[in-house]
């Protein structure tokens, strides 16, 4: 501990970092609840892993930005706390594997030592606000993105608002038109615009993918730049308040606007404006740090495969607006590289490019401002890391979560799969190694890690079961989604299921079809044309299972017969009293607020005594075996069984008593005041508490 405690420069980070090290203290010892416990992880970037008594690590990287320091930083992390494994994934994030749990917090104060937080990178929050890959360099782009995604993330990253929602919440940037953040599939989406010369953003909200996949709304056709920040506060104050904590299935914001309308749901928004501390939040670009390339003598290179070098530029350069400069794609497998490499690239970008790669929501690499001069000795240099496999972003670069290699809810394997479907369209499809209109995208369960259901062609594991009982790994094939633009989009169609061995032979069959009557039109647009059934007619005989051969019972990449298994679970081992945790956490929410007040952030110090009186209503609810749902459901509960029925005495319903939140600005003033309701409100239900349980004592 004391190592962390006197290297931590920013004591909020010391705090968190400390706090994470107390509460799996307090776990190992069986002194705090698994579930409390899993929360209060999870947020802190620690998430259980298909193996047991190992975790993942999943480290936050806004926008996908990460610098050169910072990589090297990290790979020093995988070496000594994982495997020297990094593994990139669709949110533009970086996870670790194999971690001991009670390391996790000095991991945690290494990274920092470069600014880099693990902090709400999992969990009931606002995970990784990802972005274009090619935000500021992108040839379409009415203005750079990434001084706004950025304000974002800082500014709602520890924020109490979005601590402990009912599920998570994911946010995109789109750089232009072309809609590459794909905000039709996010909580909320932003796509740049510019009208009458004033920056702003078409605002979609309520997509999502996972087993319901749901297309977002337009919330906003325009919002100014500097409303983005308060008209988040709002949708996540209402989504925190209003938002299913019962069912995790329908926990996401997706529900929530399905289940009140969009209208109704634009209407709350813009009445908590009344409680938000800042009506617009000004983000200025121009104090943005942003990448600058060096300045660096030409290197003198000679290309011995001239044919290997033109396909390579052919698929894997991007064209900047800045002129003279291009951008380098690097084609990463599975999303999956090494820590000697991530330190070799880091050292050529940091002297001859900007000093600064981007993770990409397909997995791979990419290096921006690389001067045209360059590129051959980029491409030498990246040749002896093995990083310049042609195809970025094309059909042959497919898309795969970790599946049944490490997570707890893989069915069946997704990389194992992936790698035998590009292994396929390398050797039989050479053509499609330039085709980028093919999206191919694989997940090892229903939630969709991989983003398989907006794939054109996706794959999602299943199993199968055969008539005399035995189980087979299989795949769902999806066909038919895309993202159309703007912030349209269209979600794949599930057609056929197959045991996993066929699926080569399912995208055969796809793609001779495809080459052969689609007469140049886009996959999106072919599928349209033909249907569902048709497809279903070209791929039904592969789903027999009464001919399976003993190969089908084993899964890609192993050599084992199947088992389906969901992951081991984690257990606490001992019994927990569950009311005198909520309790105790109700007072935690009240020193955060006195905490919040004395650094005079009022909106802040609010939320948390919100959040405690909401904590304490349930604890009560939960006490006498009452269910509870929403936060909305629980100050209406608690009123109905506790205010109305005369059982407390509060001097006033405690609607009235809790919704002042949304009805007064924060001021220092209510600050004050509501601090001190949320202090007497957990007095006066604790008393209760301890009368009910001496007198069931007697």
């Amino acid at each position: 501990m004391q190592s962390f405690r006197t290297e931590i420069e920013n004591p909020v980070i010391e705090k968190d970092i400390i706090e994470l090290a107390n509460k799996i203290e307090l776990f190992n010892n069986g002194k705090i609840d698994e579930e409390k416990f899993r929360s209060l992880r999870l947020a802190r970037g620690v998430y259980g892993q298909r193996q047991e008594g190992v975790q993942m690590i999943r480290i936050k990287l806004p926008f996908g930005k990460v610098k050169c320091n910072q990589l090297k930083r990290i790979a020093d992390v995988s070496d000594e706390y994982s495997r020297g494994r990094l593994h990139i994934t669709t949110r533009q994030d970086i996870q670790i594997h194999y971690v001991d749990l009670n390391r996790t917090p000095e991991l945690w104060a290494e990274l920092e030592r470069d600014d880099v937080t693990l902090r709400e990178a999992c969990g009931n929050t606002v995970r990784n606000v990802t972005a274009s890959e090619t935000a500021g360099i992108d040839i379409n782009e009415p203005f750079d993105v990434s001084p706004y995604a950025d304000a974002l993330f800082r500014f709602f990253l520890r924020n109490p608002i979005c601590q402990e929602m009912g599920r998570k919440f994911k946010v995109s940037f789109s750089s232009s038109d072309e809609d590459t953040g794909l905000s039709y599939m996010h909580d909320l989406g932003f796509i740049a615009k510019i009208e009458n010369n004033v920056r702003g953003f078409k605002v979609m909200i309520g997509g999502g993918l996972g087993s319901q996949p749901r297309h977002a709304d337009v919330l906003y056709d325009f919002l100014p730049s500097d409303k983005i920040i308060p008209v988040m506060e709002g949708v996540l104050r209402i989504f925190d308040r209003y938002g299913e904590r019962k069912s995790r299935a329908k926990a996401r914001m997706k529900f929530l606007i399905k289940d009140i309308g969009l209208e109704a749901f634009r209407e709350l928004v813009s009445a908590e404006q009344n409680a938000i501390e800042f009506d617009v939040v000004a983000i200025n670009a121009n104090t943005f740090e942003a990448s600058k390339p060096v300045s660096v003598n030409m290197p003198i290179v000679e290309i011995k495969d001239q044919i290997a070098f033109s396909l390579w530029k052919s698929t894997n350069i991007i064209p900047q607006k800045q002129e003279g400069y291009v951008a380098i794609g690097i084609k990463v497998l599975l999303g999956d590289f090494y820590t000697d490499k991530a330190r070799l690239l880091a050292d050529l970008v940091e002297k001859y490019a900007a000093g600064e790669i981007r993770l990409t929501l397909r997995q791979n690499i990419l290096i921006p401002f690389v001067k045209e001069d360059l590129i051959p000795f980029f491409y030498t240099e990246l040749d002896k890391l093995g990083f310049v496999e042609a195809g970025y972003n094309k059909a042959v670069d497919i898309t795969a979560c970790p599946g049944t290699d490490t997570c707890n809810l893989g069915i069946a394997s997704s990389t194992g799969i992936a790698d035998e479907l590009e292994r396929v369209i390398k050797s039989e499809y050479p053509q499609y190694l330039e085709n980028n209109d093919l999206v191919i995208k694989i997940s090892g369960c229903m939630n969709a890690c991989g983003q398989h259901t907006m794939a054109n062609i996706g794959f999602q594991g299943m199993s199968v079961r055969t008539p005399n009982k035995l189980v087979a790994p299989a795949l769902q094939v999806l066909l038919g989604g895309g993202n159309l633009g703007d912030g349209n989009g269209v979600f794949a169609d599930k057609v056929a299921k197959v045991p996993s061995k066929r699926g080569p032979e399912a995208l055969r069959r796809i793609l001779n079809d495809f080459e052969s009557h689609a007469e140049g039109k886009k996959f999106v647009d072919y599928y349209k044309e033909k249907g569902e059934r048709y497809f279903y007619d070209l791929l039904n005989d592969l789903q027999d299972v009464t001919n399976l051969t003993q190969e089908d019972f084993i899964d890609w990449g192993t050599n084992e017969a199947y088992v389906k298994e969901i992951g081991v679970g984690e257990c606490a081992g001992v019994v927990i009293d569950l009311i005198a945790t909520l309790f105790l956490e109700s007072e935690e929410k009240i020193e955060n607020a006195k905490v919040s007040f004395g650094n005079k952030v009022y909106s802040n110090a609010i939320y948390h005594a919100y959040s405690s009186l909401v904590n304490s209503a349930k604890a009560l609810l939960l006490a006498d075996n009452i269910s509870t749902n929403t936060q909305a459901g629980i100050i209406s509960q608690f009123n109905e069984f506790f205010i109305e029925s005369g059982k407390i005495d509060l001097g006033t319903s405690f609607p009235e008593l809790i919704y002042q939140i949304n009805k007064q600005a924060p001021t220092e003033a209510f600050a004050i005041k509501y601090i001190e309701n949320a202090r007497g409100f957990l007095q006066k239900v604790r008393d209760f508490r301890e009368q009910e349980t001496s007198i069931s004592n007697i």
